[in-house]
C-alpha cells in the first residue's frame, strides 16, 4: 500500500497528556488478591465513554466483579484481512506515596511531563492508542484493515483475570487477527545526537514463579537440632540468590549485541558481554537480564514462636526463562534446591518469541524514521513478562511497540514500577504520530 501522509493530528497530540492524567487517578492498583485489587471496573468503563464519544462501540466482560476488560473493533478498508491487535492493561502495581515527590494517583503534570503510577506501565500507550482512535474517528480515517483494541485487567499479576480471560472465554473478540503490538518496545537509546536505538520487543521470558518447602523435624529451640527446616531452606534460597545461570544467547539478543557493538563501535565478547553492555546505562540492568535465565527470592516464611523449630518452611522465588530452556531452567533450579526441599508452581506462563522481519516490522522502521531520522530500530528480549503470552496462544505475532523518544538523561528502565514515574509530554505526541503512520501503513 502506497505510504499515505499522516494528518496533522493536533487535537491527538493536545489531549493524550489530559488523557493519560485522567487515567492514572484512576487507582488500578493490583494487589494479586481481587479483595484488594481495585478501579479496575471505573477505567474499562471510562475507555468505553471515551470510546462512545467519538462513535467507536466496545464490550467490557468481567472474569470476577470488578477484573473488568474492554475490546473494540476498529472496521478496515479491507475486512478479509487478518485483523491488528493493539492491547494494553488498565491494571498498575501499588504505590507508596510517602516514597514519592507527587501523589501517584494525581496524574499531576509538571516540567514537561505526567507523573503517576502507570505513566509508563503502561497507562501511556493506552492513552496514545485512545488519542489516535478517536482522531480518526472525528476525521473519518479508515486502517487499511481491522484494528482491535484490547484494555485489560490483571496484568500486574499474571493475566488470570484479564488477558487469559478473554483468550479462554471471548476468543470470538480476537477473530482473524494474526498479530499484535503492546507494552516495553519502541522506545529509544540515545547512542549520540544523530543516533538512537529504538528497542522492539520481539521476545519475552517465561515465568516461573514457585515457592519451595523445606521439611524438617520439629522440636525444642533450645536443643541441639540437626535435622532443621529453617537451616535447610535458608540454604537453599541462598544458593539460588548468590548463583548467575549460564549465559544463553538467543537470537533476538544476538542481534541486538551486534547492533549495540555496531552502533558504539566497540567489541563484545559473547560469552561476557555485560561488561560492554554496561555503557548502556541504566537500561543495562534489563538488558542483562535477558541474556540468561534467572530467579530471585523474594518471601519467606517460616515458624510461629521463638523457642519451636518448626516442621517446615517456606520460600518463594522468581524465576524467568528464556526461549526454548525451559526445561534447561528446570535442571538448574532442581540443582540448586538440594536434598529435603521441593518445589511447586505458584504462577506459570510461557516464553514468547518471534523474528524481527516481515512486512509489520518494516512498517515499524519505517514509522519511526519518518519521524525520528537518527532512529535505528533493532530488536531485543524483555526479561519480564507481557499480555503477549496469552495472545500468542491465538496464533498472534506479538512485539512490544509503544514508541517513545525519549531525553538522553531519562532513567527510563527505573520507572518501571518505580519511584516518581513519569513519562515526557513530547514523548507522548511523538508516539502518537508514530503509532499514526503505522497503523496507516499496516
Amino acid at each position: 500500500m502506497a505510504e499515505t501522509t499522516p494528518a496533522p493530528l493536533e487535537r491527538a497530540q493536545a489531549e493524550v497528556a489530559d488523557l493519560l492524567s485522567e487515567l492514572i487517578r484512576i487507582d488500578t492498583t493490583n494487589t494479586g488478591d481481587t479483595t484488594t485489587s481495585k478501579g479496575e471496573r471505573q477505567a474499562a468503563e471510562w475507555v468505553a465513554a471515551k470510546l462512545d464519544d467519538v462513535g467507536i462501540d466496545s464490550v467490557i466482560h468481567e472474569s470476577e466483579k470488578g477484573r473488568a476488560s474492554l475490546v473494540a473493533r476498529i472496521p478496515g478498508q479491507d475486512r478479509e484481512r487478518p485483523g491488528l491487535l493493539v492491547h494494553g492493561h488498565l491494571d498498575v502495581v501499588p504505590a507508596d506515596a510517602s516514597e514519592w515527590s507527587v501523589d501517584p494517583f494525581a496524574g499531576e503534570q509538571r516540567d514537561g511531563y505526567v507523573w503517576g503510577r502507570g505513566a509508563v506501565d503502561m497507562k501511556d500507550m493506552d492513552c496514545m492508542t485512545l488519542a489516535l482512535v478517536r482522531d480518526w474517528a472525528r476525521t473519518g480515517v479508515t486502517p487499511p484493515r481491522d484494528i482491535v483494541l484490547a484494555f485489560v485487567a490483571d496484568e500486574e499479576a499474571g493475566g488470570k483475570y484479564g488477558a487469559h480471560h478473554m483468550v479462554d472465554h471471548h476468543a470470538d473478540l480476537f477473530e482473524n487477527v494474526s498479530e499484535a503490538i503492546s507494552e516495553v518496545g519502541g522506545f529509544s537509546l540515545t547512542v549520540r545526537d544523530d543516533l538512537r536505538l529504538y528497542l522492539v520487543q520481539t521476545a519475552e521470558k517465561g515465568l516461573a514463579w514457585m515457592r519451595l518447602t523445606a521439611a524438617g523435624r520439629p522440636g525444642h529451640g533450645s536443643f541441639v537440632h540437626d535435622d532443621n527446616a529453617v537451616t535447610r531452606l535458608s540454604a537453599a534460597v541462598a544458593r539460588i540468590g548468590s548463583t548467575r545461570l549460564p549465559t544463553v544467547l538467543t537470537p533476538p539478543m544476538k542481534q541486538f549485541i551486534e547492533e549495540v557493538s555496531d552502533a558504539y563501535g566497540i567489541e563484545i565478547d559473547p560469552d561476557e558481554p555485560e561488561e560492554a553492555l554496561s555503557r548502556l546505562g541504566s537500561i543495562s540492568r534489563m538488558i542483562g537480564a535477558a541474556l540468561r535465565n534467572t530467579v530471585n527470592p523474594t518471601m519467606v516464611d517460616a515458624g510461629y514462636k521463638a523457642n519451636v523449630i518448626p516442621g517446615t518452611a517456606s520460600a518463594t522465588i522468581d524465576g524467568r526463562f528464556l526461549y526454548g530452556q525451559e526445561e534447561a531452567f528446570e535442571a538448574q533450579i532442581d540443582e540448586l534446591l538440594g536434598e529435603g526441599v521441593t518445589r511447586d508452581y505458584i504462577h506459570h506462563d510461557q516464553a514468547v518469541e518471534t523474528t524481527f522481519d516481515g512486512p509489520l516490522v518494516e512498517q515499524m522502521v519505517a514509522a519511526l524514521k519518518a519521524e525520528d531520522a537518527g532512529a535505528r530500530p533493532v530488536p531485543f528480549t524483555m526479561s519480564g513478562g507481557t499480555d503477549a503470552k496469552s495472545f500468542e496462544t491465538l496464533g498472534m505475532r506479538c512485539f512490544g511497540f509503544s514508541p517513545l523518544r525519549l531525553p538522553a538523561d531519562l532513567d527510563f528502565a527505573s520507572l518501571f514500577h518505580g519511584i516518581d514515574e513519569r513519562v515526557p509530554v513530547e514523548s507522548l505526541q511523538f508516539g502518537i504520530r508514530v503509532l499514526d503512520r503505522f497503523l496507516r501503513a499496516s
